[in-house]
Order: structure tokens, then C-alpha cells, then sequence
């Protein structure tokens, strides 16, 4: 059993997670807001408050940063740009630098496809074949700009601060998923990562002894835009549903 500490839990991948991850494991939710379905311990916290994390984050042995706020992909005004920067970039260092100096080895970030949409669309990878970790960088937003950004100060703290860090561009994880919205969304039916494959991919994450990786993080979908293969071999991650199994 290990202790986790999710920031950023009280959303709908952190309530997923929590719920999934709270059958084997000791699970504390760190969050601005509660969120009534999670069965954790919640501490009310500011993430983009270097003092309230070092505060309030208890010691753990992994810290899972789930921190994400309502954003479009591309240019967004300047007031959006300043509390994107806060959340995915700023409170990113302040958790890792946490992290460091609570002595919790292991942090498990969740990053975004969206770091590389600009090969994709609608579900359809535009190389020809999947999009795989080594593709450069390509966003059509500051979203996707400020996740890599994190992705690298993730990596900066690994080779300099001895931190394992993990990064899963994490796939379409709804709210709701039935037979109806899976025939409304058609990129959905490519890009989903199921609720029993998103609590299976970060239990691998959790378990694997990786000192840095970038992985994607989608369901076995047929034509599924993103190359799972590194997260099958270094995590040992196993998908067990597609949306095949949903139609």
C-alpha cells in the first residue's frame, strides 16, 4: 500500500482516480474545491501558493498533479493566458519543488495530447502513423504549449533534483460515456481512455521504476491516434477496453 496525494482531485479524472485508486492504496485529495464523491481525506488547498503547498502537502510516497482549469486551444485573451500560466506552468514548479523538499520520490504528472494536436485531427493521426513521444512538440494552443513547458520542468527536476517524474498526455476522459455520445463525438471514438484503463495506466505509473518518461494515455481504440508502445514496455501498462466495446 502506498500513500498518494492527488492535487487537483476534486475533478473528473481526480474523482476516477481516487475512487480506483483507494482500493489498494491510501489516497489524499488536495484541492481549492471538495468534491462530494471522492471517499478520500481532503485538504482545501491554492496550488499557485508555494507556502500553502509546502504547508498543507502531507508525506507521501507519490504525488499525482492533476491541477487544470476550463481553457479553449488557441490564442486566449491576456486574464486567461496569466491564470493558464498559474495553473499549468507556475503551480507545476511549486509542486515539484514540493515534492523535493517533503522528500516524496515520485511524481506523476498528467500532462496532455494536445502537446502534439497540431499531427492530428479528429481523431486521425496526420503522419501517416501514430503519433509517438518522439514527434516534436506541435500544439494549436497555449494549452499544449504550457503542458510540454511542464513536461520539461519535470525533467529539469529529475536530472538535477533526483525526483522520478512521469508525464501521461492523457487521452479523452468524459464525464459520461455511453453508446449516444460516443455517436455524437466521432473523435471520441478514437481518443477515449476508459475509467478502468485510466486507473490502470497511473496504478502502472505508480508502481514502475522510472526515473523519467513521457507516456500517452488512451484506451486500445481501433485507429487510435497515439503510439502506446512505450507505456506498454516501460510501464507495464495493459489496456483492457476499447470503445469497440462500447458501440
Amino acid at each position: 500500500m502506498k500513500k498518494i496525494v492527488i492535487i487537483g482531485g476534486a475533478g473528473t479524472v481526480g474523482n476516477i482516480l481516487t475512487n480506483g485508486l483507494l482500493e489498494k492504496h491510501k489516497v489524499v485529495v488536495l484541492d481549492r474545491n471538495e468534491n462530494q464523491n471522492n471517499q478520500a481525506k481532503f485538504i482545501q488547498v491554492d496550488a499557485t501558493n508555494l507556502q500553502d503547498l509546502i504547508a498543507k502537502v502531507p508525506k507521501a510516497d507519490v504525488l499525482i498533479n492533476l491541477l487544470n482549469t476550463n481553457t479553449k486551444h488557441a490564442l486566449e485573451d491576456v486574464e486567461t493566458f496569466e491564470k493558464m500560466t498559474e495553473i499549468f506552468l507556475k503551480a507545476t514548479y511549486y509542486i515539484l519543488f514540493t515534492a523535493k523538499k517533503k522528500k516524496i520520490p515520485k511524481v506523476i504528472f498528467a500532462s496532455t495530447n494536445h502537446v502534439t494536436d497540431c499531427y492530428e485531427e479528429e481523431g486521425n493521426s496526420l503522419l501517416g502513423r501514430e503519433i509517438n513521444v518522439g514527434d516534436y512538440p506541435c500544439s494549436k494552443g497555449l494549452y499544449g504549449v504550457l503542458k510540454f513547458a511542464s513536461e520539461q520542468v519535470g525533467s529539469l527536476f529529475s536530472n538535477e533534483k533526483n525526483l522520478s517524474v512521469i508525464n501521461i498526455r492523457i487521452g479523452s476522459v468524459p464525464k459520461e460515456i455511453s453508446k449516444e455520445v460516443m455517436e455524437e463525438n466521432p473523435r471520441l471514438k478514437k481518443t477515449l481512455l476508459t475509467d478502468t484503463d485510466l486507473i490502470d495506466l497511473f496504478t502502472a505509473a505508480l508502481e514502475a521504476d522510472i526515473k523519467f518518461g513521457t507516456y500517452y494515455g488512451v484506451s486500445d481504440n481501433p485507429g487510435k491516434p497515439w503510439d502506446m508502445a512505450n507505456a506498454k514496455k516501460e510501464l507495464g501498462y495493459k489496456p483492457n477496453e476499447n470503445t469497440t466495446d462500447l458501440l
